[in-house]
């Protein structure tokens, strides 16, 4: 989908790509270009803005860099908005912990602190529509576990539809920029359906939990579920660790 040419007005700055950058940040925000939005090209983008095409390509990168914007090459190519910020976010976490600045201690801790947060919001924002998307999660992973197939994703979900339910868009950031992480490292492990059993049945408490307005019983659950995954890729570790020194 293009867009209206007219909303890029002339910049003047020493630095013109900062500012190329933050007015086209400044309509994503306000929604004036949406995700799937295609930009003009850097030639007209140039022209709109009044700047030189090596300040709309610096500008564009800068975009791209932050999540905003993807490039696509070739015919039919160019700068498309998309939201890809929760990626970027991600990487952050995920190359802090490649460089051993975040323990997997530390992410379980973190994990444990920021969904029991998340749990206490969800007992009182849940809605209906909440309620059914867990228990549909639960019903798919359950139906997986009888038939001792693996379920990571339906357990990922699980844990995203639990942010959503709390009804703080913060929290869904967060979440989902953990569970990145988390998806990198369990998609290593091999396959353990009773894992994965144990797994749906920490959910379901969890789920019964917030059913029943029983904090306690949820967060108990929650913290099984979590400190049992940490002990499997404690494992896997240290496996690979000894893999490594023969």
């Amino acid at each position: 989908m293009g867009v209206d040419k007219a909303i890029f007005t002339p910049v003047q700055s020493k630095r013109a790509f900062e500012e190329v950058s933050s007015k086209i940040k400044t309509l994503i925000f306000k929604g004036a270009l949406k995700p799937g939005d295609k930009l003009p090209s850097e030639t007209e983008l140039a022209s709109q803005f009044n700047v030189g095409r090596q300040t709309v390509r610096e500008a564009l990168r800068i975009l791209e860099l932050s999540g905003f914007i993807t490039v696509r090459k070739g015919y039919g190519g160019g700068p498309i908005v998309q939201d890809t910020i929760l990626n970027q976010i991600s990487n952050l976490f995920s190359d802090a912990f490649q460089m051993e600045k975040i323990s997997l201690e530390q992410i379980t801790t973190a994990r444990i602190t920021i969904e029991r947060a998340i749990l206490e919001h969800a007992m009182e924002n849940a809605d209906s529509q909440d309620i059914k998307a867990l228990e549909d999660n639960l019903n798919r992973a359950k139906k997986k576990a009888d038939q001792n197939m693996m379920c990571l994703d339906e357990n990922i979900e699980f844990h995203k539809l639990l942010a959503k339910a709390s009804k703080n868009p913060v929290f869904v950031i967060v979440v989902e920029s953990v569970l990145a992480i988390m998806r990198a490292f369990t998609s290593r492990l091999p396959p353990d359906p009773e894992t994965c059993k144990k797994a749906v049945q920490n959910h379901e408490a969890i789920f019964h939990g917030i059913k029943e307005k029983n904090v306690e019983k949820a967060i108990e659950s929650l913290e099984r579920d979590f400190l049992e995954l940490k002990n499997r890729l404690q494992s896997l570790a240290a496996q690979d660790t000894a893999e490594v020194e023969t």
